[in-house]
């Protein structure tokens, strides 16, 4: 029997007195990629910040299992030691904090610049600081790696990204995380990122339901890009 890394059974969040979440089933294995596509509002960033356990939120039935471990009421904290990780979406600034103190601190090892074609001139900028949109992914993409997750959860990293910027970060997701092992969750409203990490699975959430599960990423997008999230509500998917 195959053990999940992250399973989530019939989850149903709130947020400010609201509902986001209706009733999520989700399960990833070890070394999996997946994918979670939703229109704005649909509950893909909700779904992120409460598996990394933000107390933002309040869940009001079902469970989230780490490694067959319950971990519904733990911190973010431990969540994070566990192996679970977050690229945000809009990350903060912070002045007066070196991106290379930064990732010395996570990983413990002075962080080698050369490993991915980095110029040691960036690593020493103040964290986020005027940092364009591309600069700002990378810099989450770095303090991933520095992490050693087992699960990571990137929210929206394709936003606000070129193709080239956009393949040169996939590239290093393939080669740093997804050739290690290490399971990824792309949660993304245009789903640009797919055609280069190929999903195993394709998810699709809408008003806070995973409504479709699909194995084939490109009838997803085909279907969104033709008809938005229209068809998705009767999951009739676009043949080849």
């Amino acid at each position: 029997m195959i053990k999940m890394l992250l399973t989530l059974k019939n989850l149903y969040v709130a947020g400010n007195g609201k509902k986001i979440l209706n009733g999520i089933d989700f399960q990833i294995r070890h070394n999996e990629v997946q994918a979670l596509l939703g229109p704005n509002g649909s509950g893909k960033s909700t779904l992120a910040q409460v598996i990394l356990g933000n107390p933002k939120y309040e869940i009001i039935k079902g469970g989230i299992f780490f490694e067959e471990r319950e971990i519904t009421k733990l911190s973010m904290e431990k969540r994070a030691k566990l192996g679970i990780a977050l690229s945000w979406q809009s990350p903060p600034a912070i002045k007066g904090v070196k991106l290379s103190q930064l990732l010395e601190k996570i990983s413990k090892i002075k962080f080698e610049s050369k490993k991915l074609d980095l110029t040691p001139r960036f690593l020493e900028r103040e964290l986020n600081l005027e940092f364009s949109g591309g600069e700002k992914k990378l810099s989450e993409l770095l303090q991933i790696l520095s992490l050693k997750p087992k699960l990571v959860i990137f929210d929206e990293i394709d936003s606000g990204l070129d193709i080239k910027k956009l393949e040169k970060v996939a590239k290093i997701i393939k080669k740093e995380l997804v050739a290690k092992g290490i399971s990824i969750l792309l949660i993304t409203h245009s789903g640009t990122i797919l055609r280069f990490l190929k999903p195993k699975i394709t998810n699709v959430i809408l008003n806070g339901k995973i409504i479709c599960k699909e194995k084939d990423y490109k009838k997803v997008l085909r279907t969104i890009r033709k008809y938005d999230y229209e068809k998705c509500k009767k999951c009739k998917l676009l043949a080849d």
